[in-house]
């Protein structure tokens, strides 16, 4: 790869191996992942994103992009890494409410500039995590039982395609890329600008509150059948975790074993504490509350990371007695259920291909515990959800068969030659009658 010739390509700058800035820069979040590219584009236009599509097109090298490293779970050695940080406007239409980001841009800056007019996006626990990747991975945040995932608010997209093309893609115009795109992940293009619907909630009664785990099983069974009568405006998860023993944990639960329950409700504080409170009478007394009425911008609630997850269609008893019984052992520090439903479940016509809408709960657990893991498979879904997955062998898994079929066959039209392979690869099928013919004739 010569340097000079490269650098000629490019408005942003270029890091090869050996240079200034190509180990900062070629990093992800991801600390399994240790990519060594050929070459890190930091794109200064979408000019630069087609061409650094285009340049390892030509010299038949990977390629990927990488905005803020949450999403990388695999490594591009030897070909082009393509960094998009620097592309990240966020722009806010009030009146028609919509928001238009460019395909660098982090959750903070849409909360930002959403807030002065009471609108808000369909954001996840942090702010720090890029809006496009999300996006196009589903997106499951804290409204989303009132308004959905993240990807059913996207109303277009303008996409760099394997061929070097740009297309903009909506429900009226390449249709079928528009579907795919929406929960897809980055297998179908590269998106360079994105445009998605805000919602009207400026204020949530938000956090969490602590409890004794000494009667996990017990109240995590009140949690699911409780669940089951929550209103859409509320959104909740149930926690198991170990609390650090350090000063600037509160005391009340400092080194403790606590069960946890996580909220927002869009609405008022008077009417969440109501609906909460046969939860909290059933947990027991609260050790430690930091639940409060907030801006939505400063609400945000951190993840759990995930080494092991799956899609429940219920919780029977079986499965709550494991998960407290490895949290107490000590197998697993914390372990999350959380309640999906809603508005989630229910999609408009024409929706995208997230996850299995299906299911009302997800369990996430901080490690891997082979005894765990076979006490609950009788009673998973075996799915997942392809924003909190990290093994790249498991992709099919977050997709319906049906929607795994026709995401192949979209694949097959938009990236025959599967340049988007670097990560949660979807592998493209032949063609099939599944796609719209004016996805066959475009991508001829």
């Amino acid at each position: 790869m010569n340097p000079q010739a490269l650098r000629q390509r490019f408005a942003g700058q270029v890091h090869l191996p050996g240079e200034p800035g190509y180990d900062e820069n070629r990093r992800s979040l991801n600390p399994a992942v240790d990519a060594r590219p050929a070459a890190v584009v930091e794109a200064a236009s979408a000019t630069d994103v087609r061409t650094a599509l285009v340049t390892a097109r030509a010299l038949q090298v990977p390629f990927s992009v990488q905005a803020t490293g949450h999403g990388t779970h695999a490594a591009n050695d030897g070909g082009i890494l393509l960094r998009t940080s620097g592309l990240a406007a966020a722009l806010v239409d009030p009146d028609r409410r919509i928001a238009r980001v460019g395909p660098g841009t982090r959750w903070r800056a849409v909360l930002v500039a959403a807030a002065p007019f009471g609108l808000a996006p369909l954001s996840g626990s942090s702010p720090d995590v890029g809006v496009t990747g999300y996006t196009l991975g589903g997106g499951v945040g804290w409204l989303g039982r009132r308004y959905g995932f993240a990807a059913d608010s996207v109303v277009r997209a303008e996409v760099v395609t394997a061929d070097g093309r740009v297309v903009t893609a909506s429900a009226d115009r390449h249709p079928d890329l528009f579907w795919a795109l929406r929960g897809g992940g980055g297998n179908f293009g590269v998106v360079t600008a994105l445009e998605f619907r805000l919602h009207p909630v400026a204020r949530v009664f938000a956090g969490a509150a602590y409890f004794a785990a000494d009667r996990a099983a017990e109240t995590l069974a009140w949690y699911r059948d409780w669940a089951a009568t929550a209103p859409d405006e509320l959104s909740t998860a149930a926690l198991l975790r170990r609390m650090p023993d350090s000063p600037d944990v509160p005391e009340a639960v400092r080194g403790r074993r606590v069960l946890m329950i996580k909220s927002m409700y869009a609405g008022d504080a008077d009417q969440a504490r109501c609906l909460l409170r046969p939860l909290w009478n059933a947990a027991g007394p609260v050790l430690h509350e930091e639940l409060a009425t907030t801006r939505y911008a400063d609400a945000a609630m951190g993840g759990t990371a995930a080494r092991y997850l799956n899609l429940f269609p219920a919780l029977p008893d079986p499965v709550l007695r494991a998960l407290a019984g490895a949290h107490e052992d000590g197998l697993a520090s914390t372990v999350e259920i959380r309640h999906w439903g809603g508005a989630m479940a229910a999609p408009a016509a024409g929706a995208g291909p997230v996850g299995h809408r299906d299911m009302p709960f997800s369990v996430i657990v901080d490690a891997l515990v082979p005894a765990l893991e076979a006490a609950l498979r009788p009673y998973g879904s075996g799915g997942s959800f392809l924003n909190f997955l990290a093994d790249p062998g498991r992709t099919a898994s977050a997709y319906t068969p049906e929607n795994l079929r026709r995401l192949r066959s979209v694949k097959a039209a938009y990236d025959p030659d599967n340049v988007f392979q670097v990560g949660h690869n979807i592998t493209p099928n032949v063609i099939t009658p599944d796609v719209h013919p004016a996805a066959r004739v475009a991508a001829r």
